[in-house]
């Protein structure tokens, strides 16, 4: 596999996309207002197409997203597993606007979608889809970024399969103590460590995600649908088992005394629960799902896992090559300097603006 080509051709995979909704193609989002807006009609370029979409965006979550594809990533994302920005369109006035207009690689669904739907999946599609979420997440860690909220309606897809991560709105660098308290990761795909407050949390807290969302497609259903954090907590115990004192360790006092005063758990064993799943796909799940966040796999060492030998290829998994921080959420900033921020991030994109 060549990093500029990766696709299914080899593997003899594709999807039939038996849906009636299409995702992610031109996407507009009203920024510093917050609220929902409606795109264009669908149209069809040489480049995407437009598709009617609502997006809600926090200012802040604005800049993540644009500085996380556009100073971090680069050019370099095109050969990721990350979707790509193709434009941000600048605009008219530079002190007074509220609307922001980013165009996205065009993607044809989302893995919720698929979940839900009844495309049929074999094995192959299942660790194909995993084997891309690693691969784009190796790439995101390797920048010094946290994506913070990985679940299937964040994972993109197309009839070839290929996968693209998206929306870097949580998105944090890992070094960014003074931000890791806030609400990350939706309920059914958070690791225990953020369902007991701990602010001091890792890249660990994504690979828990993977391997949720991963026996999700394998099963059809979410692997924890918690109703709430406690009935969330329970669930994951119930499949895990109650965690030994050594597994403590990464825990504040009042958490260990909140888990010690629950009712044991024995672990149960997956091969018995999934008998359909493979077992080596079994083992590189248990090694997600660890209670313990040091000793969950990483995601290095999840590609390099026995499930994943047909598709490992190091050389075609890139890394960024320059660590990558968020120097505007160190600061209080006015709408007038988010508003800057944004507007010289379009530039960017456009830089013919800049001479008019």
């Amino acid at each position: 596999m060549e990093g500029d080509s990766f696709s299914t051709t080899s593997l003899g995979i594709s999807l039939k996309l038996r849906l009636s909704t299409s995702l992610q193609s031109c996407l507009l989002a009203k920024a510093l207002t917050a609220s929902s807006v409606l795109l264009s009609t669908p149209r069809r370029t040489s480049m995407w197409r437009s598709r009617r979409l609502l997006m809600r965006l926090t200012t802040r979550s604005m800049l993540r997203e644009l500085f996380a594809r556009s100073s971090c990533f680069g050019t370099w994302i095109m050969k990721t597993s990350v979707v790509a920005i193709r434009d941000i369109i600048p605009p008219p006035l530079r002190e007074t606007f509220n609307d922001v207009y980013i165009a996205y690689e065009l993607m044809d669904t989302d893995l919720h979608q698929i979940i839900r739907s009844n495309q049929a999946l074999s094995e192959e599609h299942c660790q194909y889809f995993l084997y891309q979420i690693l691969r784009g997440l190796k790439y995101i860690h390797s920048a010094n970024v946290l994506h913070r909220d990985l679940k299937p309606s964040n994972l993109l897809l197309n009839a070839n399969c290929d996968l693209k991560i998206c929306d870097f709105g949580l998105a944090r660098v890992t070094s960014e103590t003074d931000f890791m308290t806030e609400y990350v990761v939706t309920r059914w795909y958070r690791a225990p460590e953020l369902l007991l407050n701990s602010s001091d949390y890792t890249a660990a807290i994504d690979v828990w995600s993977v391997g949720c969302i991963f026996m999700e497609l394998m099963d059809r259903k979410p692997l924890f649908p918690g109703r709430d954090h406690v009935h969330q907590l329970r669930l994951l115990l119930e499949l895990i088992g109650t965690p030994s004192e050594a597994d403590l360790g990464f825990l504040n006092e009042n958490a260990k005394r909140y888990i010690r005063q629950l009712p044991h758990y024995h672990r149960q064993s997956f091969t018995e629960k999934f008998p359909h799943v493979h077992p080596s796909a079994i083992d590189l799940v248990e090694k997600m799902l660890a209670f313990d966040p040091g000793q969950r796999i990483t995601v290095e060492d999840a590609l390099a896992h026995p499930y994943l030998t047909s598709l490992h290829d190091i050389s075609d998994e890139p890394v960024c090559m320059t660590p990558f921080s968020f120097d505007f959420e160190q600061h209080a900033l006015t709408e007038e300097q988010m508003k800057e921020l944004i507007y010289r991030e379009a530039l960017a994109f456009n830089p013919e603006y800049h001479q008019q």
